[in-house]
């Protein structure tokens, strides 16, 4: 498996995503997690907590494919208040580092006024890639 963190210098110094990622071996698709917990109830108290319940979630669901966290390519986090997001940046930015490590894969942060389940403030989807 090899990834390859593409961040042309032509466009805007990332900082906590990479513009692209080019890689080759096995496709895992993530389905989008929330804060969820084995009862199937939304748990956190605020956007960090949640943040860090869904990425586990998801880091969970990647670890059971066979995978890492540094196999992660491309990850979407759909943000239920943009500005709540925003004002605890630097603690989820933690909470990545903590669980992902220093490298970061081609991401979108996206705006969405619910999501299924009314309690929940973030939502993690994504794919990576595992050794062929």
């Amino acid at each position: 498996m090899t990834l390859e963190f593409v961040n042309p210098p032509e466009l805007g110094k990332p900082s906590g995503f990479s513009h692209a990622v080019v890689g080759s071996g096995r496709t895992v698709f993530l389905a989008g997690q929330t804060a969820l917990d084995a009862d199937g109830r939304i748990v956190g108290d605020g956007v960090v907590d949640q943040f860090r319940t869904a990425l586990s979630n998801l880091l969970t669901a990647l670890a059971a494919a066979g995978g890492q966290p540094g196999h992660l390519a491309s990850l979407t986090i759909y943000i239920v208040d943009m500005a709540d997001y925003r004002a605890h940046a630097r603690e989820i930015g933690g909470v990545w580092r903590e669980l992902v490590g220093a490298s970061y894969p081609a991401l979108a942060g996206i705006g969405v006024a619910r999501l299924w389940d009314a309690e929940a403030l973030v939502e993690v989807q994504g794919f990576a890639v595992l050794p062929g």
